[in-house]
């Protein structure tokens, strides 16, 4: 039976505070709905303290930010987009137009078509996550998306340089500088500067998520996010600093992000709660480390591998990361995860930044029906149909009458038996089945 050596604590004011974000976010989307621009501006105010008469950056202002970047840093970021672009390349080439013959006659098939617009949302007031821009527009490109919006928060008054720097290289077609709500609105929505695109991607704080599931339906989205998980599964096979290191590391994200660790080992767990108070001493962002830790940090001490997959799969965590005797034993059994890291050479950090996955992943249990964004999330499977001769028309029409009446849809009938009655040897009446 697992025993938790130290365990998350409870958040009861959690569910009050999930109303007001809803609220509050409704009440915004109807006000950016109604005066559009003059609501986004005032918001922007209002939380960004950041007022232009223009959101969207000129190509001046554009190449004025990436001018900023060093040598090295503009090669690392076009880096990172690449080891994206050949990954979501590949995954593009996966998805296969199909097309058959049926029965003889009757062709059936579907085309994957990529979305016209899409809207990339990348979050930076807190930190410049230019990371998130590669996830969402180096995708979004690859899948063939034509149109491509981008809208990211000023970072300390100004446009972030690494963020544009990101957004332009990777693609976008407009950048502006506009963050949380009233960005996210304004490309969903659509105001009189801002065209309305078709899908919104992207993470965010609260207020973006809730955004993003009210306007869920009127345009698509990538997934529900909440706040970064991560999850280890350990064994003897690594030391307490490299455990604590990867905790942390992801405990940083915000004061509300679970860090959990699964272990067979008691050593290992111990160890790795001394190595942890030491680091946050060292760990500049401390501050939010320790209290994601203190609050959502757990070390579950487990009896064996078998227990370890089963606690996974039930916190179903964005991030899991495989550091056993035997990695290929969870490879095998794990089936609910955003992504899998496997081994200690890698880790969430390379995932987040680099590697060429999707950093854009299922929160808060989702990934027990989904997984994160990826090109297949631009593109629209749409089927087709098509009859070729005369008999097969009339041999379809026949059952799809007599299906049609079991329903009582006699409208829908007659729509078989006109054709049964064109194309086929025998003429049917109004409502009455084909024989």
């Amino acid at each position: 039976m697992a025993q938790w050596i130290k365990k998350a604590k409870p958040a009861p004011q959690q569910v009050e505070r999930n109303e007001q974000v809803k609220s509050d976010v409704s009440r915004i989307l109807l006000d950016i709905e109604k005066r559009g621009d003059a609501a986004v501006r005032e918001l922007s105010v209002k939380f960004d303290g950041w007022d232009r008469a223009d959101y969207r950056l000129s190509d001046a202002q554009i190449k004025e930010c990436v001018s900023r970047l060093t040598e090295r840093e503009y090669n690392d970021i076009l880096f990172a987009q690449a080891q994206v672009r050949r990954f979501a390349d590949a995954q593009r080439q996966s998805l296969l137009d199909v097309e058959i013959e049926s029965i003889p006659g009757v062709i059936l098939g579907h085309r994957h078509i990529p979305v016209n617009a899409a809207g990339c949302y990348v979050p930076g007031g807190k930190y410049p996550l230019l990371a998130s821009a590669h996830m969402s527009i180096v995708t979004a490109k690859s899948a063939g998306v034509k149109n491509i919006t981008t809208a990211a928060p000023p970072f300390q008054g100004k446009p972030a340089p690494y963020i544009v720097a990101a957004q332009a290289l990777g693609g976008a077609d407009a950048i502006y500088c506009l963050g949380g709500i009233q960005a996210v609105a304004a490309m969903a929505i659509g105001t009189e500067s801002i065209s309305p695109v078709d899908i919104i991607v992207g993470p965010g704080n609260a207020y973006v998520a809730e955004a993003k599931r009210q306007l869920f339906g009127r345009v698509g989205i990538d997934l529900f996010a909440g706040p970064t998980e991560t999850l280890l599964i350990t064994d003897d096979s690594v030391d307490g600093e490299l455990c604590a290191t990867d905790l942390l590391g992801q405990a940083e994200h915000g004061v509300d992000s679970p860090a959990v660790m699964l272990t067979t080992s008691r050593e290992l767990a111990l160890e790795t709660l001394k190595e942890i108070e030491r680091l946050l001493v060292k760990l500049p962002t401390q501050k939010i480390a320790r209290e994601a830790w203190e609050n959502f940090g757990e070390i579950i001490l487990c009896e064996n591998y078998e227990e370890m997959v089963r606690y996974s799969d039930e916190y179903a965590s964005e991030h899991v990361q495989i550091m056993t005797h035997d990695d290929d034993y969870f490879m095998k059994h794990l089936t609910n995860f955003g992504a899998l890291f496997v081994g200690a050479r890698t880790n969430v950090s390379y995932g987040d930044k680099v590697i060429g996955t999707n950093h854009t992943l299922p929160t808060n249990k989702a990934a027990r029906y989904t997984g994160g964004l990826w090109v297949g999330k631009y593109i629209k499977t749409c089927t087709y149909q098509r009859i070729l001769t005369d008999e097969a028309s009339s041999q379809i029409g026949e059952y799809c009458s007599r299906l049609c009446l079991m329903e009582g849809f006699v409208g829908h009938a007659e729509q078989a038996n006109i054709r049964v009655r064109r194309y086929g040897r025998k003429a049917v009446g109004f409502g009455e089945p084909a024989l």
